[in-house]
């Protein structure tokens, strides 16, 4: 159900229909299927639709019939989904004239379905937290590095460590909380980050893997301008290091454990 929530809408059904098969196959069926997963499979077949045929992703050919305003262009820039606004502040151009932070929380913006409304975003975490579905822990974690990293970025900005012109300029002066509504952060950390299976399973393991999944979505989006966006690559990279961080989570649990009954032994 995931996966055509952050697919294009024109996105060729043969695309999908491999991208699919490979996910299946190779993200889930290869480690041993449902419950043995190592990457989320969902962001896997979106990870090998980008690299496989980035154009249709997020490239010219991604186009939205019926959207907002219909299919239209604003001072060069396509409003078409999320990347074009992130990715129209990397090379420097207007964004959309009808685009602002109150927009992009209501879901007046189009992009891919699950990521258009922030509003709508968190009123399906907050309905998988009282569930018992989802992990507070890491949503909460993963916006507040998100914010540490964004603030920071504003920061340099502000106090002219980054001058105007700059060729990050754009994207470090965006606000820190504008990166929180647009394109696909806030739908990876309620839906994707929290994936019970490919996530952290550790109490502090669970708030150290959602908050680098939000810090390292902010840096790949500023420093890697030829795909500002970055949520998909940090839930993946963190998947693969979610066992890491638990083991060692677990390993300076047991030494403290151990410490304190030397010590009351002593």
């Amino acid at each position: 159900m995931l996966v055509p929530l952050v697919m294009p809408v024109d996105l060729p059904l043969w695309m999908l229909a491999v991208a699919v098969a490979f996910g299946v196959i190779i993200a889930k069926e290869l480690f041993g299927g449902t419950g043995m997963n190592v990457l989320n499979p969902a962001l896997t077949i979106r990870a090998f639709l980008f690299f496989n045929w980035a154009a249709w992703m997020s490239g010219d050919k991604v186009w939205v019939h019926g959207a907002v305003d219909g299919v239209t262009k604003t001072n060069g820039v396509d409003a078409i989904s999320g990347e074009t606004i992130l990715g129209a502040l990397a090379q420097n151009k207007p964004l959309p004239e009808h685009w602002d932070a109150m927009n992009a929380f209501l879901g007046f913006i189009p992009g891919s379905i699950g990521e258009t409304s922030t509003l709508i975003i968190l009123l399906s975490g907050l309905f998988l937290i009282l569930t018992g579905i989802g992990s507070a822990r890491i949503m909460i974690s993963a916006i507040v590095g998100a914010s540490v990293m964004g603030f920071f970025f504003n920061s340099l900005v502000s106090s002219g460590v980054i001058l105007e012109g700059s060729k990050f300029y754009s994207l470090m002066s965006f606000n820190w909380w504008n990166h929180l509504v647009v394109v696909g952060l806030a739908f990876g950390i309620v839906f994707m980050a929290t994936d019970p299976v490919s996530a952290a399973q550790t109490g502090k393991g669970k708030i150290i893997y959602g908050f680098l999944i939000g810090f390292i979505s902010i840096l790949i989006r500023v420093f890697n301008p030829a795909y500002p966006e970055g949520v998909m690559m940090a839930i993946l990279l963190m998947n693969v290091f979610a066992p890491t961080i638990d083991h060692y989570v677990v390993q300076g649990n047991v030494k403290r454990r151990m410490k304190r009954l030397k010590t009351q032994i002593a």
